[in-house]
């Protein structure tokens, strides 16, 4: 009797819960949220943490009907601590609304592209700046300053093509992919 009465309760959370998801159910996050000891689902839609959050249950309740008290401890902890960890992520929906995964990955790489292909340009244009000014230095302090600068600059512009070669091949591996 403590049993069903618990199990009531469960189920009546996991409705609260599932009307709280439903309109977050298919909207995808960059990337997974939830401990891998927690969830066996690696989605990055909370529809599909539900989905498993029911089948857990489900798994709770046959327990109980076999009498497997053990397995009935572990698997009521469980569905307890899958609940409370999509209820905590429901809470911070709104604090990681940048977070969202964007509609069309490739349009994404091709503006990370593009963008990065600015900041190469515009690095060496101030390398280039710097260099010149350099030039022109009659002090010693102001050519040494200069030099850190570029020297800067350089590392930046390094990183960059560093990342510009990154988004490159994720394009090439999309296209083929395709």
């Amino acid at each position: 009797m403590k049993s069903a009465g618990l199990l009531q309760q469960l189920d009546a959370k996991l409705e609260q819960l599932a009307q709280a998801v439903a309109p977050h159910a298919t909207k995808s996050t960059r990337k997974a949220r939830f401990d891998e000891q927690l969830f066996h689902s690696h989605s990055t839609r909370l529809g599909d943490y539900l989905a498993e959050i029911r089948q857990t249950l489900a798994q709770l309740k046959q327990s109980v009907q076999d009498g497997r008290a053990e397995r009935v401890a572990w698997m009521a902890e469980r569905v307890v601590l899958q609940m409370s960890a999509l209820q905590r992520e429901l809470a911070t929906m709104s604090l990681r609304g940048k977070e969202t995964a964007p509609v069309n990955v490739k349009e994404n790489l091709y503006e990370k592209l593009s963008e990065h292909q600015g900041y190469e340009r515009r690095l060496r244009g101030m390398i280039a700046d710097r260099e010149s000014l350099l030039a022109t230095q009659e002090t010693l302090a102001q050519q040494q300053q200069l030099q850190r600068e570029v020297a800067a600059l350089e590392g930046r512009l390094q990183r960059c093509l560093q990342a510009l070669k990154r988004i490159e091949r994720a394009i090439e591996n999309r296209e083929r992919q395709s």
